[in-house]
């Protein structure tokens, strides 16, 4: 099982970013652990619920921040964060989005920090379906605050993926999709998650192309 790593910040970053790219150990990692992951059903026992998977954006790595806001450090550049929060808290920045390439700014409040929101690349509920449901309580919270499967995102992008497989939803930019692809393989290796038959096949189409 996974062990979560503390997440690296960098100082600052252009506003605006080609799509990243996938490099070929990546892809070549990725084709090999596709391989190797569980054909499983996709369907659970038991009804998901949220709540399973610990309390939202806990402090897993204790540095005294929670992890939404470890993110948004992370993945947005020209931060500016609230005084007195020992550098924690994100009051705003400029996220140039993974899955679109699109520029979005990101200022905090109540009807505005949803334009930019955290998504898990292999979702809670169908990460649930595909094994964790098996976890500990521990094991789903450590899984639920993973850096390596969270990234910063556009509300509008991230609400259109909702829980679904890369059988049904891959990023709006083409550009993405091999470092999506990817990184979704990875997490699925880390965790010893499964996939559904249609689900590799959606994989394994990806990462052809790359």
């Amino acid at each position: 099982m996974a062990v979560v790593a503390p997440l690296w910040f960098a100082d600052s970053a252009p506003g605006a970013a080609p799509a990243p790219v996938a490099s070929s150990r990546d892809v070549e990692h990725a084709r090999a652990a596709l391989t190797g992951l569980e054909t499983v059903s996709g369907q659970s026992i038991a009804r998901y619920y949220r709540e399973s998977f610990g309390t939202a954006w806990h402090d897993l790595d204790r540095n005294g921040c929670d992890t939404r806001n470890d993110v948004l450090r992370r993945d947005l550049h020209d931060t500016v964060l609230k005084d007195g929060t020992n550098g924690c808290k994100v009051l705003a920045g400029v996220l140039v989005d993974p899955y679109t390439g699109e520029r979005v700014e990101f200022v905090s409040g109540t009807d505005t920090s949803v334009l930019v929101q955290i998504d898990h690349l292999v979702p809670l509920a169908w990460a649930w379906r595909h094994g964790a449901e098996f976890w500990s309580d521990q094991e789903r919270l450590a899984f639920a605050n993973d850096p390596d499967n969270l990234r910063a995102t556009a509300g509008a992008v991230n609400q259109s993926k909702g829980d679904s497989g890369p059988e049904e939803w891959l990023p709006p930019s083409e550009a993405a999709h091999c470092v999506y692809v990817s990184d979704y393989v990875a997490v699925l290796d880390e965790w010893d998650l499964g996939v559904t038959g249609e689900e590799r096949t959606a994989l394994e189409r990806v990462l052809a192309r790359c």
